[in-house]
């Protein structure tokens, strides 16, 4: 029997791929899906979220958008619910001329990295979205992004789990469970396993509805850059749209007034439509974050593997999470060189 401790998106998908092989799973988590997940925007976007200098995260963010298709055609076998997956890819913009040339270097970096960015006319965005500001300064398209609604996926997932007969045990792990242990519940990972330096990083989201004479405002994911404050807008298949999305390290668990004007100021911005859509909902989700701000992946001993320190992008490495893990239980190879995501890193350096 296997323990998956953790319900997020990492830890239901990671036991769904490894009942789907016919292992004995226990899933364990005391409210699965109430963490980072339910907040979360669910972008699978590889080229759109790629950071300056973190080059060691790029090879695991493009296999897990190649290994996505994989996943979702096997939630598919198991359940009927919808994962609000789309396809139609991400659109960045410019709001001005100084953020224009900022977009113009990350194209070009993407660029070097062999990514897929295409830049476009501003008179062709707008006919892609005609919602879009005329104001605008600059665009980019990358049709190879996809997107998922991550409340929407984990609840698949769960229904995908029930019906392979997985146990879902709905307490806190209090401590490491007998057997065969897959560590993914987030930032609770630290006081199960002593080395893992796991800090929250609390980002707002915002949830809006789109009134019926608007829909659909957008049809893909929009960024942008705002005066260099970069913004996204997520059009959802229920009709909703979200916004976000902050990145601050102050404790503070519940959405910053200041964080939800900014937000929305920055969004109509782009999308002046934005002042005439419902507003539905704030909330704020703690990321857990390492030092490095790459994950913790890997084999710790004969019994206990850890899978969690996703940060920013826990929903698009879902898919590379399950997969590894699926790997390292059965003692195959990941094909994938997971050196950067030693668990054992940060309590090497700190000896």
């Amino acid at each position: 029997m296997i323990t998956v401790v953790g319900g997020g998106l990492v830890g239901l998908a990671t036991a769904l791929r490894l009942a789907d092989r016919g292992h004995g799973v226990t899933l364990q988590d005391p409210a699965p899906a109430s963490g980072a997940t339910h907040h979360a925007g669910g972008m699978l976007a590889p080229v759109a979220e790629v950071v300056y200098r973190q080059e060691a995260l790029f090879p695991l963010m493009l296999r897990s958008a190649e290994l996505y298709p994989g996943l979702l055609e096997v939630v598919g076998r198991h359940t009927d619910l919808p994962t609000g997956h789309r396809t139609e890819g991400t659109l960045v913009v410019a709001a001005d001329r100084a953020d224009a040339t900022h977009l113009a270097e990350l194209t070009d970096y993407q660029a070097q990295h062999s990514m897929t960015a295409e830049r476009l006319p501003l008179r062709q965005a707008r006919s892609l979205e005609p919602a879009l500001s005329p104001q605008l300064a600059g665009a980019v398209h990358i049709p190879g992004d996809h997107q998922v609604n991550p409340r929407m996926f984990a609840v698949a997932l769960l229904d995908a789990l029930g019906n392979l007969g997985v146990r879902v045990v709905r307490e806190r792990a209090e401590e490491l469970p007998a057997g065969q242990v897959i560590l993914a519940n987030g930032l609770g990972a630290a006081a199960l396993h002593p080395g893992l330096q796991l800090r929250p990083v609390y980002g707002d989201i915002l949830r809006l509805g789109v009134p019926e004479h608007l829909q659909p405002l957008l049809t893909r994911v929009v960024r942008g850059f705002v005066e260099d404050r970069p913004v996204y807008l997520i059009p959802r298949t229920d009709g909703t749209l979200a916004i976000g999305a902050t990145s601050r390290e102050d404790d503070r668990p519940i959405p910053r007034t200041g964080a939800v004007h900014d937000l929305l100021r920055d969004a109509t911005r782009l999308v002046p439509g934005i002042e005439e859509c419902d507003f539905l909902e704030a909330t704020t989700g703690a990321r857990p974050g390492t030092p490095d701000d790459l994950p913790y992946l890997g084999r710790v001993n004969e019994h206990l593997i850890v899978s969690t320190g996703y940060f920013r992008h826990g929903i698009l490495l879902t898919a590379l999470a399950a997969d590894v893990a699926v790997h390292l239980v059965e003692g195959t190879d990941p094909g994938i060189d997971l050196a950067a995501c030693d668990p054992h890193r940060h309590t090497a350096h700190q000896e």
